[in-house]
């Protein structure tokens, strides 16, 4: 059977512009948190996020694509860049057939289509550029990307909020079974501009202190809701025998298992107990083909909120026992991604294996002992031979994998 491995990253994330940025800074425990710049916050219940540092869209992307496109894509086709670079792996030298982009996206090119809206609002519909059928839908990072390097392989977009960049994952791998040599996958995103922060500070799941150390604390018995972060990270996952052949430089992990349910209702529902999350977790060790106690850190979604804590957490204890998993959840320190985030999650899990360190839960002061979990407090040394990442988005998904060691 297919292996599928991951042979590059790519990070642009408000935690670095880079993936040796990304884990200095997550291994440091620098909070990457601050008051909205891009516009004045003062309104809003919500007044901080995760805000990108020294990204400069014109080192990335020329100006006539720049025009055509919103901050979520500059990201993607960066951090997309970073991970071919990686790799050592140029799509134009390859059967363009057999290279595909599978990104995951959680709510499109917001400051691109708000632009537009106020045009046609204020200024009729002659105002509205042509780009904005091309630059705020879902699938706009995908395309632009595989124009880019001249993919055509199969490709797509997944929505399901966070859990996303988890899922391009899994859809990779199916894809690499189906014949392809070569995937991005992965997911960006761009969530703060006005109307996106009112659609999030609407789903009452955000939270409302005006200190990054107040904010978003995962597993904290202050633990009050999220911020929204921006950026994310890109994968190149290879089928193995396609890697080892063209001489890959280095394998960073097996996709060894992926399982995704779904909670058949809102994620703020009493009904959500973690069950269908458990369900989830046990079906990707199975795919893996490996058990619990095989698995040596867990990276949790980690929403923020007391009770979608408490439903995760009784998730993993169903599943690997109370204590029985070092668990970490770094989030904390940049805000809640979306798609970005459980893309970046990945990395994050992959960067551990490949050092042997697990980084501490992110702004985490006081565990809740509630949740009975050997949460990550300071960066731990440990070999690390599988590692899981666990994500749900908005809505009910919930999707996980299953990464393990994989030599060349």
């Amino acid at each position: 059977m297919t292996r599928a491995v991951v042979t590059g990253l790519g990070v642009v994330a408000p935690s670095g512009n880079s993936v040796a940025e990304h884990w200095r800074s997550t291994l440091a425990g620098e909070l990457c948190v601050r008051r909205i710049e891009r516009f004045d916050p003062a309104r809003y219940s919500t007044t901080l996020a995760g805000q990108l540092t020294g990204f400069r869209p014109e080192e990335h992307v020329d100006e006539r694509l720049r025009v055509q496109t919103d901050l979520w894509t500059w990201t993607a086709l960066a951090s997309a860049a970073q991970a071919l670079d990686d790799a050592g792996y140029d799509p134009s030298a390859h059967d363009p057939y057999r290279t595909s982009v599978i990104l995951g996206s959680g709510s499109g090119g917001n400051e691109f289509g708000q632009r537009e809206i106020q045009a046609l609002w204020s200024r009729g519909r002659r105002a509205v550029g042509a780009y904005q059928s091309i630059a705020w839908f879902y699938a706009a990072s995908t395309g632009q990307v595989s124009i880019r390097h001249g993919t055509k392989g199969p490709s797509g977009v997944v929505v399901s909020d966070a859990a996303g960049g988890v899922d391009s994952l899994g859809w990779a791998r199916r894809v690499l079974r189906r014949g392809a040599a070569a995937v991005i996958a992965g997911g960006t995103e761009a969530p703060i501009s006005p109307y996106a922060l009112t659609c999030q500070c609407a789903s009452g799941l955000l939270s409302a202190a005006d200190d990054a150390r107040r904010a978003y604390k995962p597993f904290d018995v202050d633990a009050n809701g999220h911020v929204p972060g921006e950026g994310g990270a890109v994968l190149l996952v290879e089928d193995a025998a396609s890697a080892r052949a063209r001489g890959v430089p280095h394998f960073y992990g097996e996709v060894a298992g992926y399982a995704a349910t779904h909670d058949a209702h809102h994620y703020q529902d009493p009904a959500v107990d973690g069950h269908q999350l458990g369900r989830a977790m046990a079906r990707a060790l199975t795919d893996a083909g490996i058990t619990a106690d095989e698995v040596d850190l867990v990276v949790a979604d980690a929403a923020g909120r007391p009770d979608q804590d408490a439903a995760e957490a009784a998730a993993l204890r169903r599943v690997f026992g109370p204590g029985g998993v070092p668990v970490t959840a770094p989030q904390g320190l940049v805000g809640r991604l979306v798609a970005g985030g459980s893309a970046l999650s990945v990395v994050t899990a992959l960067l551990a294996m490949r050092d042997g360190v697990a980084p501490a839960v992110g702004n985490l002061d006081e565990p809740d002992p509630r949740h009975g979990l050997d949460l990550v407090t300071e960066p731990r040394h440990l070999p690390i031979g599988a590692a899981m990442v666990v994500s749900r988005g908005h809505g009910g998904f919930n999707s996980v994998l299953v990464l393990r060691g994989a030599a060349p």
